[in-house]
């Protein structure tokens, strides 16, 4: 048996590590977690089975990831360590100790990025797709380019002079510039300039080809064009350089206008220190020097790289027109219930409750439950919480039609959602004036909680229709985000919702909420009470078993309560996508507790938790709940988030027997964890079957969405097979 087939195989035999069991070693760092978090999305794009053009998408991923780490984790860090403070993490290391093993992984990683991007060259070269140099255009090709050049580029670029009246120019967060020795010809006067290369163009300039695709990177073709730039001189070095900076926000603690304070916010990032600097490799030492001192860097900060700068914007290259080399095509479904009731999520609800899986179900039902709720002349009331969506919003656009048509609408607009806090700015003037009631949460927590409500006439009563959801109303992402949606007209939820939407408006704490716990009340608490309670069971002899799925564990006291849990016999399965700060497998610690990553095709983001309740999993016994958080001292502690208890049926069987069940069967896209924080992708003997849980979610329709589908018809976990 497969040992990433949780369901079916045995725990693995307890790791003695020599270590104090009640030290902080007892944690894994968080950062360095993080960082084979992102190994691990690496990885994917040399997997074999996963097609060339996805992969160089993950290669894409990677980078982008590694680049926000370091604009955030990292630069935050480094104030600390700048600071003086030695305050340690959770595993005990001060920032100045984790940044010296932070950089040599970072490093190592994006060594071994390059490496992948040659291998992927290669291959996409023998698919007849081709990254050029300069040097290898024909003379056709350069003629071709400098019309190009000249009627698409030219008009947005600034080269700058640098010398005394020309001071050294200000490069924003993720500037790209060419630095140049330039010779006049005439006199042989020498010129240092820069060349920013602009963002508002694409990376990779397309050649004109009878088959297949050929690319030239932007900088290259401005190396190629620079006698259009600085006329009369010739190019004696050059070198390619990004700028990355400190993106963390600091805010006033007491800001009379909230968003007139994250707008000055949002200026002030693109100013921020530079955390990391990439040159590149062989780099003229007096352009080096000066672009360091310019920019207030050390030679820690910077990172030669040999290859590609900016290996972020490869996923250019995933070309739609190549739909060979792509994922199969996919269309999520319309749940068959909604189909039954010809499309009206309100008939569809109140049959009985509804949980939709995105994105192998449409992320459109939940627009279209917010259109029709806009357009409803018997809805009177809309409430929901906005965190991350996207600049077109549809969901804003209803919003804004039903406040037009004189509802009563309410949006939490959360302004503190990192990189999307200028979007979100944007879209609550939008919602202002249309008329609803904006209001921006608190200051010193943000609202991560997904809730929408609408109130509708039905009759000569007011029935609430909810939905919670584990993911961002963002229809973009929803697309590649594994999440859960829950719709319901059951009264208590409609009431605890109502109450949390006053709690963030009006400060006043809910006195009594009966089917749902919050952070930062009770959400955390309610966690540990039921960790306790299967510990209990476990001594009492009764079945104890949790099974847990989230994108990140890191908070201490829910990681001892698992250990604890542990040692009384409790047996603990954990799919974590990313940061992991517990010790699976620790003779005498967590010797009951297993954890796996699982990573593919669709990025796994749905917060689950089952409790065996006393009965072994899978069971309709079990207590179970979805969530907005994951388990982080930010999540439980300092946001508002939702803890969700699923009472219905057949809600229930299919988030434990059929989500999470094939969750803890997947072994095709697996990672196990060690006792030393290292995961290692399951093996899978050539030829034989493994089970992909995203396959199968792709081939079997949600358990609650199907028509007349009750508890007992859940499918078997297989799937076709290439």
């Amino acid at each position: 048996m497969n040992t990433a087939n949780f369901l079916e195989a045995a725990y693995p035999p307890p790791t003695a590590l020599d270590m104090d069991l009640t030290s902080p070693e007892r944690f894994v760092n968080r950062e360095l977690s993080w960082l084979r978090f992102n190994w691990r999305v690496l990885e994917e794009a040399e997997n074999p089975r996963v097609p060339l053009l996805e992969r160089l998408r993950f290669l894409s991923i990677s980078a982008t990831n590694l680049d926000e780490f370091y604009t955030v984790r990292v630069a935050g860090l480094r104030e600390l360590a700048n600071a003086g403070n030695t305050t340690p993490g959770l595993d005990g290391r001060t920032p100045a100790e984790q940044l010296v093993l932070i950089d040599k992984n970072a490093r190592e990683l994006m060594t071994r990025q390059q490496t992948v991007f040659t291998m992927l060259q290669s291959e996409m070269a023998a698919q007849d797709i081709h990254i050029l140099t300069r040097d290898q255009l024909s003379d056709a090709d350069v003629a071709y380019l400098e019309d190009v050049f000249l009627d698409q580029v030219f008009p947005v670029l600034s080269p700058l002079a640098i010398d005394p009246a020309h001071p050294f120019p200000f490069l924003p967060n993720e500037g790209f510039a060419l630095a140049l020795q330039l010779e006049r010809k005439s006199d042989k006067r020498q010129l240092r300039a820069l060349l920013p290369v602009p963002a508002q163009i694409d990376r990779f300039v397309a050649l004109p080809t009878e088959e297949g695709d050929r690319f030239l990177p932007l900088e290259e073709l401005l190396l190629l064009q620079i006698r259009h730039l600085f006329p009369g001189y010739q190019v004696k070095g050059n070198c390619a350089f990004k700028v990355l900076r400190d993106s963390d926000l600091e805010l006033e603690d007491e800001a009379e206008d909230l968003v007139r304070e994250f707008e000055v916010a949002l200026k002030r990032r693109r100013r921020g220190e530079v955390v990391r600097l990439k040159i590149s490799q062989g780099a003229p030492n007096a352009l080096k020097s000066l672009i360091m001192q310019e920019l207030h860097v050390t030679e820690e900060t910077v990172v030669e790289v040999d290859g590609l700068i900016g290996i972020s914007d490869l996923g250019e290259l995933v070309l739609d027109s190549r739909p060979e080399l792509l994922w199969p095509p996919f269309t999520p479904r319309v749940p068959e219930r909604v189909q039954d009731h010809d499309g009206d999520m309100f008939a569809a609800i109140r049959q009985k409750d509804m949980l939709l899986h995105h994105p192998y179900e449409t992320f459109d039902m939940v627009v279209r439950f917010l259109a029709q709720a806009a357009r409803d002349p018997n809805v009177v009331a809309i409430k929901q919480t906005l965190y991350r969506t996207s600049k077109k919003s549809p969901i804003v656009s209803a919003l804004c039609e039903a406040a037009e048509d004189g509802k009563s609408v309410t949006a939490l607009v959360e302004l503190k959602a990192r990189f999307d806090e200028a979007a979100n700015i944007r879209q609550s003037r939008r919602l202002e004036r249309a008329g609803a009631h904006v209001v921006y949460g608190f200051m010193n927590y943000k609202t991560h909680a997904k809730i929408s409500t609408v109130v509708r006439r039905e009759g000569d009563k007011l029935v609430t229709y909810t939905h919670f959801g584990t993911g961002n109303y963002h229809p973009i992402t929803a697309r590649v985000y594994t999440d859960l949606s829950l719709f319901t007209c059951d009264a208590k939820l409609g009431r605890d919702a109502t109450k949390v939407f006053n709690y963030l408006s009006g400060y006043a704490q809910p006195e009594r909420l009966e089917n749902l716990a919050i952070s930062p009340l009770t959400l955390k608490q309610t966690l540990l009470d039921r960790i306790a309670t299967e510990a209990e069971n476990a001594c009492a002899g009764k079945p104890a078993m949790i099974w847990a799925k989230m994108n990140s564990l890191i908070e201490s006291d829910v990681i001892d309560a698992l250990y604890a849990a542990s040692q009384a016999g409790v047996k603990i399965s954990l799919v974590i996508r990313g940061i992991c700060g517990l010790r699976p497998g620790v003779a005498g610690l967590s010797e009951n507790i297993r954890v796996k990553s699982v990573i593919g095709r669709f990025l796994e983001h749905s917060r689950i938790v089952c409790f065996a309740n006393g009965a072994a999993l899978p069971s309709k016994k079990a207590k179970v709940y979805i969530s907005s958080a994951d388990w982080m001292g930010r999540n439980l502690n300092r946001r508002v988030e939702t803890l969700v208890e699923i009472k219905n049926a057949t809600v229930k069987a299919q988030i434990v027997s059929q989500v999470m069940a094939a969750n803890m069967a997947d072994v095709a896209q697996s990672w196990i964890m060690a006792a030393d924080g290292s995961f290692t992708r399951a093996t899978i003997p050539e030829g034989e079957f493994a089970f992909n849980c995203h396959r199968f979610f792709m081939e079997n329709p949600s358990l609650s969405g199907r028509g007349s589908a009750g508890a007992s018809d859940v499918p078997q976990l297989t799937h076709t097979d290439d």
